[in-house]
């Protein structure tokens, strides 16, 4: 891990472990020992929850934990605000040691620092929408009027605007979930968990609630964690992503490293039926530009090719813009005819950037239709990468490169 990246870890597990059992301390000799989760739950009745886990998650990520039922998702999720103390192990939260706060200090960390949405989204049935999501900064001792009008604004941001004098009993499945993510977002905790808080949603709601939190994030940058059985949504969410099998961690990375290098045979399971094409996006597979052409002239922009080896170019500005391709025969034809002078942005060919935030499925199509690799742009039109056809194909097709192959051109 880079220096930037250790100044960023605000949450830091190490050598976690939780044994489930009245003598967990004891019988924490045959999980060192390396016996199975099922070994030990026949021969002591005890549960292991989790084994050795060590993660460093990074402050205003979006960090996915997720694995099938009895995997200890939840049990890990319910280690950071001490919902459960763990059998071995630490959990540093900006270098403070969660494990060793007293109970008065523990109070004031779950009140200030952190929020949770559940996924049975646990509002109060005797309270208004509104006091329910003021509940949090009643509890901090907010003054009425200030956490009324927070929870007003929260609301809002949530699409629930004119829903305050509501009751719980009144809204849909969706709604509900919105009020719980408003309350968790109105104490204006740095971080946010979300165990299954989707999961009891139906897709169409489900898909809108992702949405919106991916929207949210982008303008609050909180630190979230996420709790799914459902890789689509993982893979949608996470930044990163952390797959647990019977406790242990198997595999922690960015979507891309999850779906096109698997650990081992329980990832490449999951990750066996997904629509690559939907869920990889461009900037997640582009390459580095192989042929950046900078002339100002036929005679420099020919000479550039002949030193990259390439019949074709992408023309970039002094700054970096990309401003289209150029082409060798079209080129040495202008210059044949007498037109050496003829200005370069007049013999460009109109392939236009591609943005590097858009799924894999929506620029398939332009690879199809051109002999170039697509050149990836920035918002200010820099030219960031490209996509060829064959790297689409051999991700799709979840072949690996054949290293005997010859380059594209």
């Amino acid at each position: 891990m880079s220096e930037s990246s250790r100044a960023d870890v605000q949450i830091r597990v190490e050598g976690l472990y939780k044994l489930f059992g009245a003598k967990a301390k004891t019988t924490m000799a045959r999980v060192h020992a390396g016996e199975s989760k099922t070994e030990i739950l026949a021969a002591t009745g005890h549960t292991l929850g989790l084994r050795d886990i060590n993660l460093d998650i990074r402050r205003g990520e979006i960090f996915v934990i997720m694995g099938l039922s009895g995997s200890g998702k939840s049990t890990l999720i319910r280690h950071f605000n001490r919902l459960i103390d763990p059998t071995e192990g630490r959990i540093l939260i900006e270098g403070t040691d969660v494990m060793k706060l007293p109970p008065k200090q523990l109070r004031e960390f779950r009140r200030h620092k952190m929020s949770m949405v559940f996924q049975r989204f646990g509002l109060l049935p005797h309270r208004n929408v509104q006091d329910n999501v003021a509940f949090g900064l009643r509890v901090q001792g907010v003054k009425r009027q200030q956490r009324e009008e927070e929870a007003r604004r929260w609301l809002k941001d949530v699409g629930l605007d004119g829903y305050e004098e509501q009751f719980p009993s009144q809204l849909s499945g969706g709604q509900q979930q919105r009020v719980g993510l408003a309350r968790a977002l109105c104490t204006n905790a740095d971080i946010l968990l979300m165990d299954e808080a989707f999961s009891a949603l139906d897709p169409l709601i489900r898909s809108e609630m992702q949405d919106q939190l991916i929207e949210l994030q982008a303008r609050l940058q909180k630190t979230i964690i996420f709790i799914t059985h459902d890789l689509d949504e993982a893979l949608r969410l996470g930044d990163r992503i952390a797959i647990l099998r019977d406790g242990a961690l198997v595999q922690v990375g960015e979507p891309r490293d999850i779906l096109l290098e698997p650990a081992d045979n329980y990832v490449e399971s999951f990750v066996r039926d997904v629509n690559r094409a939907r869920a990889l996006t461009v900037d997640a597979v582009m390459k580095p530009p192989r042929y950046r052409i900078t002339a100002h002239s036929i005679d420099e922009a020919l000479a550039q090719m002949r030193t990259l080896k390439s019949d074709w170019g992408y023309q970039v500005s002094d700054s970096g813009a990309y401003q289209g391709i150029l082409n060798r025969n079209r080129l040495e034809a202008a210059q044949q005819s007498g037109g050496d002078q003829t200005p370069l942005d007049q013999l460009l060919e109109s392939v236009p950037g591609i943005s590097g935030k858009v799924a894999l499925e929506e620029v398939l199509p332009k690879t199809l239709n051109t002999e170039y690799a697509l050149p990836v742009v920035d918002e200010q039109g820099e030219l960031q990468g490209e996509v060829s056809r064959r790297e689409v194909s051999r991700i799709l097709s979840r072949q690996q490169q054949d290293p005997e192959a010859a380059p594209e051109h």
